[in-house]
């Protein structure tokens, strides 16, 4: 079944009394003490940290916290050759077996009998071998895959079939192998659902544009996530990432848990508790030009401040408001903040750039604010200051967004009629003193300072939503 969801990125918020009177309603099917648990899949290369939105979005639908659990896969991103042994990356094998020891942990702390799998992007892979071959059909009720990677980023026979990501290798074909006399690509008796773009997710496009083959066909079209005999939902113009992290995936995906509508938006408290952990970057010792790569391990020895700073000019307002030092366990907090103020983070570490985080305020609680300090590039060196703008739920794309970094409408490297393919932008500035650096997407704005970079300091403009 393909049903088409109409983009929006917000419901309307209505009064505070309504919102009372709504929660104690038949907002649920069942009682609040039946729901499942959830459990959040990041996709390759991210962290459960891209989770936080939509976990306040069923939070703010009758979720409990502690029925929702977001998982950090310690090494997440996928080997070249799924077969073969890479420093710093995991196997599908080991992808899988990591999900099911948390899935296994989640249902002892909860005393569920099963959960619900939510997925974006390589998890979703996880999701489906996991149900499929390592025994997730007796514990998962329903599985929900954003921006999958179904048939592949490309499917061409020869070009690298032994990766996760092909469509011709043999770790896709097997999952996609049909599974009954009506050729269903999903296994019993979860209850399955993807969520898709219509044509602007990067990795299901019929040209290679985003997977270093221009001009080239991937033999993957536009309806590459889908999977026969789930419920396939299409929403137009979303990216790769919004398949999972916008609103009308929240709004999709609790449809299809509960068969109503969800009621609210994000409800926002005002004393909000956070909480997250510092990771760090690996390198492969045997071969130092291959790079950095990210894990979701504890860096430890790391220290951070957090700041609250001015909503205007994004200077600090004091002294740090809260400080601690990393240990294995990697957390940063608890921090106990206000939803309306807004904070500069800051981490220091040795061997990276003391890195200044600039967020949006915390509308509620979560213990998923991770936080990944960069080393500073050869090219960022020679720069007076470096401010990157990211956006870790979604891609920005000319076409579509409303979007201002620095004063300027135009971002660099994103580009009209390419669709949505960069999450991340980087200014190099000539400016010898400090400033205020500001962005806006979409009604979000950001404030920060500018920071030395010939000193070893960037400044990162993290967007929430």
């Amino acid at each position: 079944m393909n049903l088409t969801y109409p983009s929006k990125w917000l419901l309307t918020l209505s009064t505070a009394s309504a919102l009372l009177l709504t929660a104690c309603s038949t907002l649920m099917p069942s009682p609040l003490t039946q729901l499942p648990p959830l459990v959040f899949v990041h996709g390759n290369g991210d962290s459960g940290a891209l989770w936080q939105t939509t976990m306040w979005r069923f939070e703010s639908n009758g979720w409990r916290p502690d029925l929702l659990h977001a998982i950090d896969v310690p090494y997440p991103l996928a080997r070249d050759a799924d077969p073969k042994e890479q420093v710093g990356r995991s196997s599908t094998t080991e992808h899988m077996n990591y999900l099911k020891s948390e899935v296994e942990a989640v249902l002892k702390k909860t005393g569920a009998k099963k959960v619900v799998l939510i997925g974006n992007s390589r998890g979703g892979n996880a999701i489906r071998n996991y149900i499929c071959n390592g025994g997730g059909a007796q514990t998962v009720s329903h599985a929900v895959i954003g921006g999958g990677t179904s048939h592949g980023v490309q499917a061409v026979p020869g070009l690298n079939d032994a990766s996760e990501f092909s469509g011709a290798g043999p770790f896709l074909k097997q999952l996609n192998a049909p599974k009954n006399e009506k050729g269903d690509e999903v296994c019993g008796p979860t209850k399955w659902m993807t969520v898709r773009s219509d044509n602007n997710d990067k990795f299901a496009q019929p040209d290679g544009l985003w997977i270093g083959m221009k001009g080239r066909a991937t033999l993957v079209g536009f309806d590459g996530p889908e999977l026969k005999g789930a419920n396939n939902v299409v929403i137009p113009r979303i990216d790769h990432r919004e398949t999972s992290f916008s609103q009308a995936s929240f709004n999709a995906t609790y449809h299809f848990l509960t068969g109503q509508k969800p009621t609210h938006n994000i409800v926002e408290e005002k004393q909000v508790r956070l909480n997250g952990k510092v990771f760090g970057l690996g390198q492969d010792p045997s071969n130092a030009s291959s790079g950095n790569f990210v894990n979701n391990l504890a860096l430890k020895g790391a220290s951070l401040e957090v700041f609250e700073i001015d909503t205007a000019t994004g200077k600090r307002m004091g002294n740090a408001v809260h400080q601690k030092t990393i240990n294995e366990e990697g957390t940063w907090g608890p921090f106990q903040g206000h939803s309306k103020a807004r904070y500069e983070f800051v981490v220091t570490a040795s061997g990276y750039a003391t890195t200044h985080f600039y967020r949006s305020p915390f509308a509620r609680s979560s213990q998923t604010i991770h936080m990944r300090p960069e080393r500073m590039a050869d090219a960022d060196k020679t720069a007076q200051a470096v401010v990157t703008l990211t956006r870790p739920r979604g891609y920005f794309d000319a076409d579509r967004d409303t979007m201002i970094f620095d004063g300027k409408s135009e971002l660099p490297g994103v580009t009209k009629g390419t669709g949505a393919g960069n999450s991340n932008v980087r200014l190099r500035l000539p400016d010898t003193l400090q400033r205020s650096i500001s962005a806006e997407f979409n009604g979000e704005k950001l404030i920060g300072l500018t920071w030395p970079a010939r000193q070893g300091h960037t400044t990162i403009l993290e967007l929430t939503y």
